[in-house]
């Protein structure tokens, strides 16, 4: 069957949220029979741009046209009645439900077939048509991370996509899985659909896109045949051109003292049963800030909680003040000098329900002089919350009043005046500044730079590279769980700092990272594939 190419065009759009724009005036198009790969930093606006392909957003401006004919997507169905489909990173599929019927579910009564014996029939030739192998009458939650993702693939195929999205469709894949989802999508170019990957692999939109659309801080920052460039100059598009000399950063400290954290051959697993932290080594010191630069999904999360007490490790240690914390908890890591603000200021860092006072009394509720002989002293615990209040600027509190009603940068705020404030040696800080507009960013990283002045260690983990810049003395680089590079303050090098996050080097890390000089590593390409376990036994795996 011959069909004239599809051709998606989008010209000048804009999308703002609460006053920022997510995108703005971004040109983007894309053909039939053609891999289009889309590469940016976090916070570039792929997701947003994707959103509006995908009918989630109504752009403010700006147009977007297939075959010619202006379009406008009141809703996800109407860009799948336009025939674009995206499947998502975290799959929307029902574990209790067959494959079948999650193909079938949402569609309207007059679009699904009559039985659901006839559903599994056309599922089983369109997997077959697709190199999409899977068992249409298995229930999702017996199938692995792999065949989820071909059930969405095959979902999106079912309703008639011509165009799919498929944003970072190999982050959860082991290698042998990411064989066989190129090995589809080249079966699907070759039928004229059109493919748009989102990645943040380099090396893996360098060997399977056509042409590669770079956005920086939500703008075009460039679109390019992938045969005609390379890792550097992609690298280049995605993170910026300026060297570290040129950046505004803060003065380095004249000497670090004693390790204050240490990690040795940390290992860790993710929710669903891979290795997420892979033999990860590093030392933090008195007086020194460490920042951990990296693409989100990189194993980040994982570490971080692992250090807080809030996951396990598979083997090495952590040492915090020299007291051993790999098995002790959240309560031990605390007991132990480590101050914790987590990158999930509401799911982890505060109690939603709860008003500030209570919230800020949380790690000392227990302890005079909020507590004598196991009673509260309320009016102890609101004189601590004013004080506080007003020595860390936060606003928009009321007494009573639950802290899920504050602003972004008032509940960051308000977990640093609890972290910090109580005794700690080592602050563990997980994107600090998300979210915060650029009078709260700046606060929160004085009082991070503070710290440091405090004669005590700091560890930032951040997705903004320029933040890690700003304040880290020292910088390692993250990647597919491993750190893959290290680069003190005076050696930062943007663009090499750029290929490291998206896995472009080829050169050995070594097993301590923290003790090398700069270093160079390549991918890491043993993921251990997920379990076959049922959902109850996955969701246990975090806790």
């Amino acid at each position: 069957m011959t069909t004239e190419p599809i051709h998606l065009e989008v010209r000048s759009i804009t999308k703002s949220f609460y006053g920022v724009a997510a995108i703005d005036s971004v040109d983007f198009d894309l053909r039939g029979g053609e891999i289009h790969g889309l590469l940016g930093e976090n916070g570039a606006g792929k997701s947003t741009l994707c959103s509006v392909l995908s009918g989630l957003y109504r752009p403010d401006s700006g147009s977007v046209s297939i075959d010619g004919h202006e379009l406008q997507f009141r809703s996800p169905q109407d860009a799948a009645s336009a025939g674009i489909g995206m499947v998502y990173q975290h799959f929307r599929l029902v574990d209790s439900f067959t494959v079948a019927q999650n193909i079938v579910l949402g569609l309207r009564k007059g679009q699904r077939p009559k039985s659901i014996r006839q559903v599994e029939t056309m599922v089983s030739d369109l997997a077959d048509e697709y190199g999409l192998h899977v068992d249409p009458t298995a229930p999702i939650w017996q199938l692995s991370v792999g065949e989820q993702q071909r059930v969405e693939i095959l979902k999106q195929l079912f309703r008639g996509a011509k165009i799919l999205i498929l944003d970072e469709p190999t982050a959860v894949l082991a290698p042998q899985e990411t064989d066989r989802l190129f090995e589809a999508v080249e079966t699907m170019v070759a039928k004229e659909h059109a493919v748009v990957l989102v990645s943040h692999k380099m090396a893996e939109t360098m060997a399977n896109t056509d042409r590669i659309t770079v956005l920086q801080r939500g703008r075009n920052a460039g679109s390019v045949r992938t045969g005609d460039t390379g890792p550097a100059d992609v690298a280049r598009m995605m993170f910026g051109d300026a060297k570290a000399a040129e950046r505004t950063t803060i003065a380095g400290p004249d000497e670090v003292g004693d390790p204050v954290l240490t990690l040795s051959n940390v290992s860790v697993l993710a929710d669903k049963g891979m290795t997420a932290v892979d033999d990860v080594s590093l030392t933090v010191r008195r007086g020194e800030v460490v920042g951990i630069a990296g693409v989100a999904g990189n194993g980040q999360r994982e570490l971080q909680e692992a250090i807080a007490g809030l996951r396990p490790t598979t083997s090495g240690t952590i040492d915090i003040n020299g007291t051993d914390c790999t098995s002790t908890g959240p309560k031990g890591t605390m007991r132990a000098g480590l101050a914790y603000v987590p990158e999930d200021r509401l799911g982890v860092g505060l109690a939603p329900g709860l008003p500030l006072e209570h919230n800020i009394a949380l790690k000392n509720h227990d302890r005079a002089p909020h507590s004598r002989k196991g009673i509260l002293s309320t009016s102890s615990i609101e004189e601590t919350t004013n004080r506080l209040v007003e020595d860390f600027d936060v606003r928009g509190n009321r007494k009573g009043m639950r802290v899920s009603l504050m602003s972004g940068g008032n509940l960051q705020k308000a977990i640093l005046a609890r972290e910090l404030t109580e005794a700690h040696d080592v602050l563990l800080a997980a994107a600090p500044t998300r979210g915060l507009d650029m009078a709260a960013a700046a606060a929160v990283r004085t009082h991070i730079i503070n710290e440091r002045a405090d004669d005590r260690g700091v560890l930032v983990f951040s997705e903004d590279l320029d933040e890690v810049i700003h304040m880290s003395d020292v910088v390692l680089v993250m990647f597919k769980g491993r750190i893959v590079g290290r680069f003190v303050r005076d050696e930062i090098d943007v663009d090499r700092i750029g290929l490291l996050m998206t896995g472009s080097q080829d050169e050995e890390a070594p097993a301590d990272a923290s003790e090398a000089s700069i270093v160079l590593a390549d991918r890491v390409d043993n993921e251990r594939p997920a379990a076959e376990t049922p959902p109850s036994t996955i969701a246990g795996a975090a806790s």
